[in-house]
């Protein structure tokens, strides 16, 4: 009888041991770590392709343009209306997503999951923001400042505020995951990046606030300037989700994290 128990211990430990986590191919990240790089591609090229015509073209002055430089606004009203209006909608939806992505893979244990609630609440409250900030971006490309300058403005200011929520609910969610876990140094690259990325654009964005009424040409400056910086900050979504690479579904859950909190650390 004790001869059976322990042949029956011996095969459960043996299971166990013989059932390891599975693994997963190292390229599989790469079905879903694409949709920050091609959204920040997109409203990058965007943006290049609108400046290069502006200026193969003479730099013209067009009707809704005060001072010598284009606002993004002025270009985006003309005939690049309609890459105007593509580009900020692809950019938008893809800023969404890769936060929802994010948020999946956290609580599908392929990224550090969140130990607390509030975590949970600002990741909510993040995509949240990116929701407001992207539909702000693609009213603003339709309502152009040339036929709807007080809605176009008014937008403006959605996608700027929806957006910068968005930055501090990341910053903070970010913050708490690394105060968690502060062995592991990729958690805190990530949300120290997006600080002074999302830090330095909130005060040009103030600057370009005062600037708009006060200094034309300074204030189309610091648009371009805003904008190009935008695409640093979605950059910062494409290292993120690359932490998942070679990770299954459920390494990373909050239970086996508190069981073991050096998984972090190793697999993160």
């Amino acid at each position: 009888m004790d001869t059976f128990a322990n042949v029956n211990a011996f095969d459960n430990h043996d299971n166990f041991r013989s059932a390891p986590t599975r693994r997963v191919h190292p390229h599989r990240h790469w079905q879903y770590v694409w949709l920050p790089l091609v959204s920040a591609l997109v409203w990058f090229g965007t943006l290049w392709a609108m400046l290069i015509v502006w200026l193969a073209s003479g730099r013209p002055r067009y009707p809704s343009q005060d001072g010598s430089i284009a606002y993004i606004s002025d270009i985006g009203a003309s005939s690049l209306k309609p890459l105007f209006i593509v580009g900020c909608s692809i950019t938008a939806v893809g800023f969404f997503f890769s936060l929802a992505v994010e948020r999946f893979l956290r609580h599908s244990g392929r990224l550090v999951a969140h130990m607390r609630r509030r975590e949970r609440i600002f990741g909510i409250l993040a995509m949240l923001g990116s929701v407001i900030g992207g539909l702000g971006l693609i009213l603003l490309s339709i309502f152009d400042t040339k036929r709807h300058t007080s809605a176009h403005r008014a937008f403006l200011l959605v996608f700027m505020v929806g957006v910068a929520l968005s930055a501090i609910f990341t910053i903070v969610e970010y913050y708490w995951l690394s105060k968690d876990f502060p062995e592991v140094r990729r958690l805190q690259y990530a949300y120290i990046a997006k600080a002074l990325i999302a830090i330095t654009l909130i005060c040009l964005a103030i600057a370009f606030g005062v600037a708009l009424y006060n200094s034309t040409n300074a204030g189309a400056v610091l648009e371009w300037t805003i904008a190009f910086g935008f695409t640093f900050y979605l950059l910062t979504f494409f290292y993120d989700l690359r932490l998942s690479k070679g990770i299954a579904s459920g390494e990373l859950t909050r239970e086996k994290l508190r069981e073991n909190p050096s998984l972090a650390h190793r697999r993160a």
